[in-house]
């Protein structure tokens, strides 16, 4: 039976249409390193118990166990999606020793970097998990003062890399290759890049200056990279969640393994909460079942985040390749369509630029769309005005998309201003919000390592959660690995056109052909 045939489900989705969505009652919960406020999301008792139902037949708590106990949580590729391992404060026995010499191994690189003077800078190449995690965590905690200068580049097209190393001294700059295939084309393409820069500036052995992170060591180790800068991951640690392994050492070379050892902990408290937190209190999955509230019962088909704190400028980007990587697929486990959408489209950006870019789309727009509220209690600043300005206007936006306002309120407030009744009345129209728009609002003490890997947890588990109750698997990604395969047809042609190429549909023919011309 389908989910949406399933009794669990058609209950589930009539309590959610009946349930209040004015945010009249407050709804806070409490978790390691925020708070997470409901309030202004569908909520009623009967909606609760229809929730557990639901979890109850998707067979929820033995998922859960499955992702902690090192089972088949990945059981389209079938491997454990084993993340959560590699922030634990003791690991998991079956791989206690692998993780925790790992770990080691990051952290005495860093203390000899460290000691010895070595590298100014750090060029981090990557792409996707092994670039978003590491990208966002050094801009978010660099007000706590940086010990080197990270550059990203992850594009294959190569103003990235050639960018990142603008400026930088050749002679004392790591260059950190991170691929968990040592495959993936673009980390490869600017290694290279990379390499020759080195060797033009005069580097007498540029391969000393690289580190590998990978879970294929013999390629890396073919690259002709030293076994002591290679550092291990394992298959079953998915790349968008690989920020907890050898992934974070440009964290640990920037800020110190003292915050990257924070950054777990605070993970690693979230992941203990998740994992013991009764149904109604567990943070990641009550903010889970109202994202599928919100997507296959109310009908948004997007989610907005917006981090009212500019350091967390690169968090949107690394929540939309969580979602929508980890989500957005079409068959269950027995191969059978899901039969409902699996997943909203997540776009966002900081407060409070983003209040000047979209937002009133979101105010006034007939589709609107949920939003991810954030926001810090403590700044790291001087400016206690600027920070009370930047509180009013999150928790005034807000409000104002859950409380809208009336004809009859508007017409009010342009009667004031407007002598003719009948200007007052078209104006009025104008000012109409429809309000009872869902949103959620996480609220950090301060943005410190500790909080961040909470927050980052959090919305690991709820992404998990979600595919639990849809039924697919949030640790593989076919459509992207389709969008490889397509591409390495191309790239052949290009290389070297023949009359036997693959078929194409009109437009790629005619772009392949009129390239290969020009190259």
């Amino acid at each position: 039976m389908s989910l949406p045939d399933s009794p669990a489900w058609k209950t589930f989705a009539a309590a959610a249409r009946s349930a209040s969505r004015s945010g009249e009652r407050l709804r806070v919960i409490d978790a390691p390193g925020l708070r997470l406020d409901l309030s202004a999301q569908a909520q009623s008792s009967e909606l609760a118990q229809a929730a557990d139902a639901l979890l109850r037949q998707q067979d929820f708590e033995e998922a859960r166990a499955r992702l902690f106990d090192g089972g088949n949580a990945n059981w389209t590729e079938r491997r454990p999606a084993w993340h959560t391992a590699l922030r634990a404060g003791v690991p998991p026995a079956m791989v206690a020793h692998a993780v925790q010499s790992e770990r080691d191994r990051v952290r005495q690189f860093v203390r000899d970097a460290d000691a010895a003077g070595r590298y100014s800078s750090v060029l981090h190449l990557g792409i996707g998990g092994s670039d978003w995690g590491p990208r966002l965590i050094t801009r978010a905690l660099r007000h706590g003062g940086a010990r080197r200068e990270v550059r990203f580049a992850s594009n294959v097209d190569s103003h990235s890399v050639a960018d990142a190393m603008s400026r930088l001294d050749p002679h004392d700059t790591l260059v950190i290759v991170a691929s968990k295939s040592f495959t993936t084309t673009e980390p490869l393409a600017n290694a290279e890049v990379a390499m020759n820069w080195l060797r033009d500036a005069g580097v007498a052995d540029p391969i000393k200056q690289v580190v590998a992170i990978t879970a294929n060591v013999e390629a890396a180790l073919n690259l002709g990279i030293s076994p002591d800068h290679i550092f291990q991951i394992w298959d079953w640690v998915g790349g968008r969640y690989s920020l907890w392994s050898a992934i974070g050492l440009p964290v640990a070379l920037a800020l110190g393994n003292d915050t990257f050892d924070q950054l777990l902990a605070g993970a690693a408290a979230m992941d203990e909460h998740f994992r013991n937190a009764p149904a109604t209190e567990n943070a990641p999955l009550q903010l889970a079942l109202a994202g599928v509230v919100n997507r296959n019962v109310l009908g948004y088909d997007s989610l907005v985040i917006s981090p009212y704190d500019s350091r967390l400028h690169h968090l949107v980007p690394w929540a939309q390749q969580l979602e929508m990587e980890s989500l957005g697929k079409v068959a269950t486990a027995d191969g059978s369509p899901v039969g409902m959408p699996t997943g909203p489209a997540v776009w966002g950006m900081p407060g409070t630029d983003c209040q000047h870019t979209f937002f009133q789309w979101l105010h006034q727009d007939a589709a609107g769309a949920p939003v991810d509220f954030i926001l810090c209690e403590q700044p790291d600043h001087a400016y206690a005005r600027n920070h009370e300005l930047l509180i009013a206007n999150c928790l005034a936006q807000r409000s104002a998309l859950l409380r809208g306002k009336t004809f009859e309120e508007a017409l009010a407030e342009t009667s004031t201003k407007e002598s003719d009744p009948g200007r007052a009345r078209i104006l009025a129209m104008h000012l109409v919000h429809p309000g009872g728009r869902p949103s959620s609002l996480i609220v950090l003490p301060r943005l410190e390592a500790y909080t961040l890997g909470a927050l980052l947890a959090l919305y690991e588990h709820k992404v998990f959660s979600q595919g639990v109750i849809w039924g697919i698997n949030p640790f593989d990604q076919w459509g992207v690995e389709f969008g490889k395969a397509l591409a390495r047809g191309i790239i052949r042609e290009l290389d070297a056109p023949s009359p036997q190429a693959e078929q194409q549909d009109p437009s790629t023919r005619y772009w392949i052909d009129a390239i290969a011309r020009h190259s």
